[in-house]
């Protein structure tokens, strides 16, 4: 009995008191943001919640599974242009989310074919290669991105009475919690754990019965869902979207994120989501310095933090835990 109550607690998303309140805490404030900040500021958190959900998905692959891609641009244009047809065509909002999502899924168990016989650097420019694929396509495919015109986008309606901003934000934000979730339940089961010793060393992973081609595939899956999501998303609050939004920028920023955040770690994707967009608006008048302080920043967390901000935050919570004591 012992045994089976430590492990659902060990699946639980918060196991300790103080986690149970910081997260009660963060709740509260992420509730109560709309009424007391800027518009402004409310669009940006917004933004954070859409990436997050997008680096998320990324970590799944890198940080978990260890399979580095540059194809994440591909398949957000996937994501975002199955949802702007599907909203067109009338589809729900969430009807059309799930659509992006599952599309972007299909795409990237086929990327996910050549991680079965590549690793580092040549898996890296094969899914670079499909990013750049993709984004050939919409631009040449004027069926498919609406040509020079782009693809406009229905905005979300207001919800309860709310401002058509706030009911974004709202709606946002939960799928951000719901995802969080899933991700936590994920990386704690026994496909996380699968995941997880495929990165470590996937010829012992192969030897102790885990089935390289099933989980690899699944994580190009999983990640490639969330990053459609993420597409779709950003195509809402964009409200009109052209190829010319999804180039390989777009995986670069999500791939700094997962290192500036911290690999493997969901707290970490939310953090370096919100790193990558704050730096842009804190730089914006010298846009310039963006590349340079993201190399920098990199530099600096190879070096003295390898678990990235994430691993900042832990050293901080545990250091008010033993002190005066320390």
């Amino acid at each position: 009995m012992d045994l089976v109550e430590s492990y659902a607690e060990d699946l639980s998303f918060a196991r300790k008191r103080v986690t149970r309140v910081l997260l009660g805490l963060v709740g509260a404030a992420c509730v109560v943001l709309p009424w007391i900040a800027a518009e402004y500021v409310v669009f940006i958190a917004t933004l954070i919640a859409l990436y997050s959900i997008g680096v998320m998905g990324q970590n799944i692959l890198i940080g978990y599974t260890g399979q580095i891609s540059f194809g994440q641009a591909g398949f957000l244009a996937i994501g975002a242009f199955a949802f702007g047809h599907a909203r067109g065509w009338g589809a729900p909002f969430l009807l059309a989310l799930a659509a992006a999502g599952v599309a972007a899924a299909l795409a990237g168990v086929v990327v996910g074919f050549p991680s079965l016989r590549l690793k580092g650097p040549y898996l890296a420019i094969a899914t670079l290669g499909f990013g750049v694929a993709v984004y050939q396509i919409f631009v040449n495919w004027e069926t498919l991105s609406g040509g020079r015109a782009g693809l406009a986008i229905p905005k979300l309606q207001s919800i309860l009475g709310l401002p058509a901003a706030t009911s974004t934000y709202y709606v946002y934000v939960l799928l951000l919690a719901a995802f969080t979730l899933a991700t936590s339940n994920l990386v704690s089961s026994y496909v996380g754990r699968a995941l997880i010793a495929i990165r470590d060393s996937d010829i012992a992973a192969e030897v102790n019965g885990v089935n390289l081609t099933r989980y690899k595939l699944l994580a190009f899956g999983v990640s490639s869902f969330y990053t459609g999501v993420h597409g779709a998303l950003y195509a809402q609050v964009l409200g009109h979207i052209e190829p010319q939004i999804f180039n390989i920028l777009e995986s670069i920023t999500l791939f700094v994120a997962v290192i500036i955040g911290g690999i493997a770690s969901i707290e970490g994707s939310i953090l370096g989501a919100a790193f990558v967009l704050l730096v842009p608006k804190v730089f914006a008048d010298f846009r310039e310095m963006v590349p340079v302080v993201y190399g920098v920043v990199i530099l600096i967390v190879l070096i003295f933090e390898p678990l990235g901000l994430y691993g900042r935050w832990l050293k901080t919570r545990l250091y008010f835990q033993l002190w005066p004591f320390r």
